[in-house]
């Protein structure tokens, strides 16, 4: 039978991860000889290293100000004896290339419980991350994909009605400006852009006769365009899209007082997306000409959106 003190070097010396101790000023006092595989130094070149030697600046900086937290955590009497931080960090091999690790680290204690060492476990992650890189290059080559089919649509739309030819591309643009400047995420945009894109994709049903009559449109005509949100939404809806695009075609003419169309949404009910796109697509619209009436300009569509903010529009 082993003592405990064999039983645990053991363990220590046969683990697969990395385990050192080091004092309070980060000085390696133990290094497991897993060191080895993980990095390439033997343990005793492996000691006679600091910590700013096997680390990368950045993640040192990081391991360095996580430890200040902690340390200060202690002298404000937030003693927790069980807490662990787990962090990832780049460690630099001997032949100098980079090797990711995930480490967890604690405090080891005197009699008194104050911290007196540093225990960590460092973990090679270098097959997660080449997993995790890969699966990100696929969704980017998926988005791209999409945004080629979004693309294609948009010139479906713009074949038939020539005349709003770039007004979907323009009002994408200017909706896409006004989510980042009110602080929208980059993912929101993401799914805006391509919202914006083909937020008119219903016209393609409705006769090419009434998008491009000169002479104005009766009331049913005009019924037929309202009609070309909920058209878009029920032709994008079976897409499988990360974001809420269909919701977002659906609702760009709705109205912050309840008066849009085609749902007569009204206030928060109306996803943030499509408040944008609705100014966006009022702005260029207006600014833009028509085959009913020359362009109004843009100082009048910016009256517009001025005098009906928080009416009409998300102020």
């Amino acid at each position: 039978a082993f003592d405990s003190e064999e039983r645990y070097r053991l363990i220590t010396e046969r683990a697969a991860d990395a385990m050192w101790t080091a004092d309070m000023n980060m000085r390696p006092t133990y290094i497991s000889p897993s060191i080895t595989p993980l990095l390439g130094y033997s343990v005793q070149e492996a000691m006679a290293r600091s910590m700013q030697e096997i680390f990368t600046t950045a993640s040192f900086k990081l391991a360095t100000k996580l430890l200040k937290e902690e340390l200060g955590r202690e002298s404000r009497g937030q003693k927790d004896l069980a807490r662990a931080r787990t962090l990832e960090l780049e460690l630099i091999h001997k032949d100098g290339s980079l090797v990711p690790v995930e480490v967890k680290y604690t405090f080891l204690r005197d009699a008194q419980a104050r911290p007196v060492e540093i225990l960590a476990i460092a973990r090679d992650i270098s097959e997660r991350k080449q997993a995790q890189e890969e699966a990100k290059q696929n969704i980017e080559k998926l988005i791209r994909a999409m945004e080629h089919a979004i693309q294609a649509m948009t010139i479906v739309v713009e074949m038939r009605d020539p005349h709003t030819a770039g007004h979907q591309q323009r009002a994408t643009q200017l909706a896409c400006a006004i989510a980042r400047e009110v602080g929208l995420s980059e993912e929101q945009i993401s799914g805006l852009r391509l919202a914006g894109l083909i937020h008119d994709i219903g016209k393609v049903r409705v006769p090419a006769e009434i998008l491009m009559n000169p002479d104005g449109l009766s009331e049913p005509e005009f019924m037929m365009i309202k009609a070309h949100p909920r058209l878009g939404y029920e032709i994008l809806k079976t897409i499988d899209f990360p974001w809420p695009v269909a919701q977002i075609v659906l609702q760009h003419h709705e109205r912050m007082d309840g008066s849009g169309y085609p749902s007569g949404l009204s206030g928060e009910d109306i996803v943030m997306e499509a408040r944008i796109l609705a100014v966006a697509d009022v702005v260029d619209a207006m600014a833009s000409h028509r085959p009913y009436r020359p362009a109004l300009g843009i100082s009048n569509a910016l009256e517009e959106i001025s005098q009906n903010r928080g009416v009409l529009y998300d102020s």
